[in-house]
C-alpha cells in the first residue's frame, strides 16, 4: 500500500476530502473540525474471512461518503438489557471494521499528534459509534487527531475456535494501528506521534498492544484505564470454546461454526454468559464478570501476559499511563441490584474467590479492613483484582523492565444513583470525553445539572491525556514503585501517595498471568 498524502482537501461545497490508500473519503466539518466516518480498514470479516485474520479492506473508486459510524459488530445484548450497538437500520451491512477520524483540520501545517481509542465493553459488547465515545472535545482540546475503531468482539473475535487464529479482535486492533500509519498524514496527523488509549477491555487491548510483536512500532504511547485482570490459558479458552459451541449445538470448529449466523452465535454466547455467573464451581473468577472472553496467551499473537511482557522490556520504547478508579466495582454492585443486600455469605463467597491466596488471602483481607462490613469487603475485593491491582502492576511491569510509567486514581464520586456510585468503574470515560449524558452517562450523572467540579474535572483529564500524547509528559511524576507517587483526580486534583497502599501489600506476592480452567485450591 502507498500512503496517503498530506493536503486535505475540499469538494466545491467545502467538505474534507481525503485520498486513502483504499479509495478517496469525503467528511464533514462539524464544530471546527474534519470528521469522517465509517472507513474501512479492513474487509468485512465474513463468508470465507469469517473467524481469519483480518484482510486489507477492498478499493472503491470515486468519492465514498464517511458520513455515518459503521455497523456494530455482532454482540451480546449490554448492560441493563439494551442492545450495545444495535443498529436495525444497518441490515445486511457487515462492514463492521471501520475507523473514524475527528482531525482540526491539515492547511500546510506540521501534522498533528493521533490519539487512538479503543472501546470496552467486556469484549463481548460495544462500538466506536456509540454517543459516548464522541471525541470532538478531546480532538479540539489537544488540538489533536483523534482515531477511534471497531473490533470483532465476543465469539467473532476472541473464542477459542480449532482451525482459527486466537485474538482476531487484538488482530483487527493491529490492522487498524497500521491503517492509521498508512493513511492518517492525509487527515493532518503524525504517524511517528501515535497514542493508542482505552478502558476496561479497551484498557486490556491496550495493555496487550505492549505484548504483541505485530503492534510494535505502531504507537509511541499508551493509556491503559481500568486494565482488566482477565487473560486466558489455551486451556480455558478452548474450555470456553466447547462451551459456546454446545450452546450453539455445534462443534467447536471453524467450519461448525461458521454455519450459525454472527447474531446466532452472539445469542449462543450471551446464554453462555449468563450460565457462567451461577457456576463459580466450573468458571471460578470467571463467574463475576460473566463473560466468557478475554485475550488468550496463545503463544503467538500474545506470546505472554502482558505483566511478564513488561518486565521482559517489551515496552522499554513506549510511554505509558496507568491507573484506575477508587471503587471500580461498585458500577457492577448496583447494576447488579445488591446495593444494601450484600449479606455475609455472599461477601465471603467473593473473598474466597477472588482473594490471593484462597482462604489465607480471605482472612488477610478482614484482618487488614477490621471495619469493612460484608458489603465493603464484597467491593473492595472485587475491585482489587479486576481492576485496581492489575492497573498498578501493569506500570510497575513497566518500570521494572526499564521502561517510564505514570499512574493514577480517580476518587471523585459519581452524583449519580443517589451518591451510590462512588468513583466507579467507567465514570473515567464521560468525564474525559465530556460526553456526561450517553450511554452509562444517564446513570453516572442522572438527568440534571452537571457539576461545575465534573466540568474542570473533564478539562483536567483532557488537558493531562492530550498533553502526554504531545509530549509524554502528563503533569505529574513518573511513577517510581519506592516513593509511589500518582494523580489523584478529584474535585481538585492534586499528586500524593498511592492510595491503595494497603491492597498493595495484600497482593504485592500475586503473580499476575493467566486464568486456569478451575479454581484454585483454598
Amino acid at each position: 500500500m502507498t500512503t496517503a498524502g498530506t493536503d486535505e482537501q475540499r469538494d466545491p461545497h467545502g467538505a474534507p476530502v481525503v485520498r486513502t490508500a483504499a479509495g478517496v473519503v469525503r467528511g464533514r466539518r462539524e464544530g471546527g473540525l474534519s470528521v469522517f466516518r465509517g472507513i474501512p480498514y479492513a474487509a468485512p470479516p465474513v463468508g470465507e474471512a469469517r473467524f481469519r485474520a483480518p484482510r486489507a479492506p477492498r478499493p472503491w473508486d470515486g468519492v465514498r461518503e464517511a458520513y455515518a459510524f459503521g455497523p456494530p459488530p455482532p454482540q451480546e445484548p449490554g448492560f441493563q438489557g439494551r442492545a450495545a450497538g444495535a443498529d436495525p437500520s444497518a441490515g445486511d451491512d457487515c462492514d463492521w471494521l471501520t475507523v473514524s477520524v475527528w482531525s482540526p483540520g491539515t492547511g500546510h501545517r506540521a501534522p498533528r499528534p493521533v490519539m487512538v481509542w479503543i472501546h470496552g465493553g467486556a469484549y463481548k459488547l460495544g462500538h466506536a459509534g456509540s454517543p459516548g465515545f464522541d471525541a470532538q472535545h478531546i480532538a479540539r482540546a489537544g488540538d489533536l487527531v483523534v482515531v477511534s475503531l471497531n473490533y470483532r468482539l465476543g465469539a467473532e473475535g476472541f473464542a477459542w475456535i480449532e482451525g482459527a487464529p486466537a485474538n482476531r479482535g487484538l488482530l483487527d486492533q493491529v490492522a487498524a494501528l497500521r491503517w492509521v500509519r498508512e493513511n492518517i498524514a492525509g487527515f493532518g496527523g503524525d504517524p511517528d506521534r501515535v497514542t493508542v488509549f482505552g478502558q476496561s477491555a479497551g484498557g486490556g487491548s491496550v495493555a496487550s498492544l505492549l505484548a504483541v510483536p505485530a503492534a510494535r512500532g505502531l504507537f509511541r504511547r499508551a493509556i491503559a484505564q481500568s486494565v482488566p485482570g482477565t487473560f486466558f490459558s489455551p486451556e480455558l479458552a478452548a474450555d470456553v470454546g466447547r462451551a459456546l459451541a454446545a450452546e450453539a449445538g455445534v462443534r467447536p470448529t471453524a467450519d461448525d461454526l461458521s454455519t450459525v449466523a454472527p447474531h446466532a452465535l452472539a445469542g449462543a454466547s450471551a446464554a453462555l454468559s449468563a450460565g457462567m455467573t451461577a457456576d463459580a464451581d466450573r468458571w471460578g473468577l470467571l463467574a463475576p464478570t460473566s463473560t466468557p472472553y478475554s485475550p488468550v496467551v496463545d503463544g503467538e499473537v500474545l506470546p505472554t501476559a502482558p505483566w511478564q511482557a513488561l518486565e521482559d522490556g517489551a515496552g522499554r520504547d513506549v510511554e505509558l499511563i496507568a491507573g484506575h478508579t477508587a471503587r471500580e466495582y461498585q458500577l457492577f454492585v448496583v447494576l447488579g441490584g445488591l446495593q444494601g443486600r450484600v449479606t455475609e455469605e455472599r461477601a465471603a463467597g467473593a473473598l474466597r474467590l477472588c482473594a490471593p491466596g484462597g482462604a489465607a488471602g480471605a482472612r488477610a483481607y478482614r484482618e487488614a479492613f477490621p471495619d469493612a462490613g460484608p458489603a465493603g469487603l464484597f467491593e473492595r475485593v472485587q475491585s482489587d483484582w479486576l481492576f485496581r491491582m492489575p492497573s498498578l502492576r501493569l506500570a510497575e511491569a513497566q518500570v521494572a523492565g526499564g521502561g517510564r510509567a505514570h499512574v493514577y486514581e480517580l476518587t471523585w464520586p459519581a452524583p449519580g444513583a443517589g451518591g451510590a456510585l462512588g468513583a466507579c468503574h467507567n465514570l473515567d470515560v464521560p468525564l474525559l470525553f465530556g460526553t456526561y449524558h450517553a450511554d452509562l452517562g444517564h446513570l453516572l450523572f442522572g438527568d440534571g445539572e452537571v457539576p461545575e467540579a465534573a466540568r474542570h474535572l473533564s478539562e483536567c483529564f483532557r488537558t493531562a491525556w492530550t498533553a502526554f500524547a504531545r509530549t509524554g509528559d502528563p503533569g505529574w511524576p513518573a511513577y517510581d514503585p519506592d516513593e509511589r507517587w500518582v494523580w489523584l483526580l478529584d474535585a481538585e486534583p492534586r499528586v500524593g501517595r498511592y492510595p491503595e497502599e494497603v491492597s498493595r501489600r495484600l497482593w504485592r506476592d500475586h503473580e499476575f498471568g493467566t486464568l486456569s480452567v478451575r479454581v484454585p485450591p483454598a
